[in-house]
């Protein structure tokens, strides 16, 4: 077996500020609102749940630096993955990198959910982006 990974990545520009970015990737009502319910909490070696009607994924805090990064393990079903969120600000607002890893070749139907379902997420957070303070 190859120690070959794959990612999805998703990079978007938004006209907000990174603290804007980070409430909706922190708080749990609004991760609810674009990605799942969960019991997610902004604390390194927090674990948490995202669950929806399919099931759920187990994840685990790795990394917290207030609105910049944010990673958390991804797993469930066989697989084991991280996300990785970046914020930059930029002169009009933010850029926003969602890296997906650690996508094992002989399991392309992780990868190829990722690779459909993320866009729909990020449009997804865009809409509540626009609806909050």
């Amino acid at each position: 077996m190859s120690a070959e990974s794959l990612s999805v990545v998703v990079e978007r520009e938004f006209p907000y500020a990174p603290e804007k970015i980070w409430r909706a990737l922190t708080q749990p009502h609004l991760i609810g609102a674009w990605l799942m319910k969960n019991d997610f909490l902004p604390e390194v070696g927090h674990a948490f749940h995202f669950r929806a009607d399919w099931g759920g994924v187990e994840c685990q805090v790795v990394t917290v630096e207030p609105h910049k990064t944010l990673a958390y393990s991804w797993g469930g079903f066989g697989l084991k993955s991280t996300v990785i969120w970046t914020l930059t600000p930029t002169g009009s607002g933010t850029h926003l990198r969602m890296e997906h890893t650690g996508f094992s070749p002989d399991q392309p139907h992780f990868y190829q959910g990722a690779q459909a379902g993320w866009p729909r997420f990020i449009s997804s957070l865009e809409n509540v982006l626009e609806r909050i303070d």
